[in-house]
């Protein structure tokens, strides 16, 4: 399989709740279509230093994360950053990677735009299963609680 790329736009969503909230017209939203990495391996939005600063969007908290070669490396995480892809979008979080390094639209936003990579064309794709709406899988998570809702109630009925 080879790299995928994908034109993603990319949004301050601090400015759109400002347009929302009546104190900042539409035309003013910071925003920019940003040609990114479709990369399944990667968990959350990686966007660099300059795609930060031209959205401006504010450092919300700082983490540490320990790399493949056993290195931990300390990054900004920004937020709200609304993206959109043909009719998808989301609002997520972005590790802030230094300088002009490669953007990569991780696993998380993935998921939530309900998007893959078709495996023919190596395109990024709307899921055909759900071409007008994003649909979130949550029978493993039902299942987790419900399981553990019956064996709470089973040790409970079984103390008696």
């Amino acid at each position: 399989m080879g790299l995928v790329y994908a034109d993603i736009h990319i949004i301050n969503g601090g400015d759109l709740e400002m347009v929302r909230r009546g104190y900042m017209d539409k035309d003013e939203v910071k925003g920019m279509w940003v040609n990114m990495l479709v990369d399944t391996g990667a968990i959350m939005l990686a966007i660099n230093e300059r795609i930060q600063e031209q959205l401006q969007l504010p450092v919300v908290e700082r983490k540490k994360a320990q790399l493949a070669n056993g290195y931990i490396v300390e990054y900004d995480v920004v937020a709200p950053v609304e993206l959109k892809f043909r009719n998808r979008r989301t609002s997520c979080q972005a590790m802030v990677l230094p300088g002009d390094s490669e953007p990569l639209l991780g696993a998380i936003p993935l998921e939530d735009m309900d998007v893959l990579i078709h495996p023919q064309t190596q395109q990024l794709i709307v899921n055909p299963d759900h071409p007008f709406y994003a649909q979130m899988k949550m029978k493993k998570l039902i299942k987790q609680r419900s399981s553990s809702f019956d064996s709470n109630l089973y040790a409970l009925l079984h103390l008696q």
